[in-house]
């Protein structure tokens, strides 16, 4: 995975890379009630406009990325100076209210996220092959406190072994995640002329993992 993501850098094949805000996040995060300043993560966050969008909302941001070449993409997109920093194994680069930690989203613990407080998933776990998701998803719940909500963007389409983006059906998004968090559906666009669907779900985080 970390090979073959580098490589989609470096060779500019992103196609899953919005040239503007996901028209979900401004739809629905509002209805999350979020307060202002409670801090977000943004996992496998890529140079998602997105993370703008939410640090303009009053947020601070936490992205993690695994290619330092989205990082500083993304970086190179304002002029706001940057701070650089070393901590807990991530190369940390923060533009105003934004951090965006480089490295493994797996190896993030609950000591360098005790801060957050919500979570924003637009292309993390479509990303992910069916058998890191299930890791994602319970490395994510322990991420999370209890009582903490997020918003999650999945794709469905017909090619079901094909990614990223890999198509994650209803059905997967509630057995990876309903013994952690309440999942509700918010949202379900009709396919696509490629027969693909997005589905946006609130989840918020249940007591603590046993």
């Amino acid at each position: 995975m970390s090979t073959s993501w580098r490589q989609r850098w470096q060779e500019g094949r992103i196609g899953f890379h919005l040239q503007h805000t996901h028209p979900a996040l401004a739809k629905h995060w509002p209805g999350l009630a979020i307060a202002p300043g409670t801090k977000v993560l943004v996992p496998l966050c890529g140079k998602s406009l997105d993370m703008r969008w939410l640090s303009e909302a009053g947020h601070p941001v936490l992205g993690v990325e695994l290619a330092p070449e989205a990082i500083e993409q993304f970086l190179a997109q304002s002029k706001v100076p940057v701070s650089r920093y070393t901590q807990a194994g991530f190369d940390i680069s923060r533009q105003g209210s934004v951090e965006l930690w480089c490295g493994d989203f797996f190896h993030l613990h609950i000591q360098e996220a005790a801060e957050i407080g919500a979570f924003y998933d637009r292309a993390s776990l479509i990303a992910l092959p069916p058998a890191t998701r299930e890791r994602y998803a319970f490395h994510l719940a322990q991420l999370i406190p209890p009582g903490a909500k997020g918003l999650l963007v999945s794709l469905a389409h017909p090619d079901h072994g094909a990614g990223p983006p890999y198509s994650v059906p209803d059905t997967e998004i509630h057995q990876l995640f309903t013994a952690n968090f309440r999942v509700t559906l918010l949202e379900e666009n009709s396919p696509d002329e490629r027969g693909r669907a997005e589905s946006v779900w609130s989840l918020t985080r249940r007591g603590p993992l046993a």
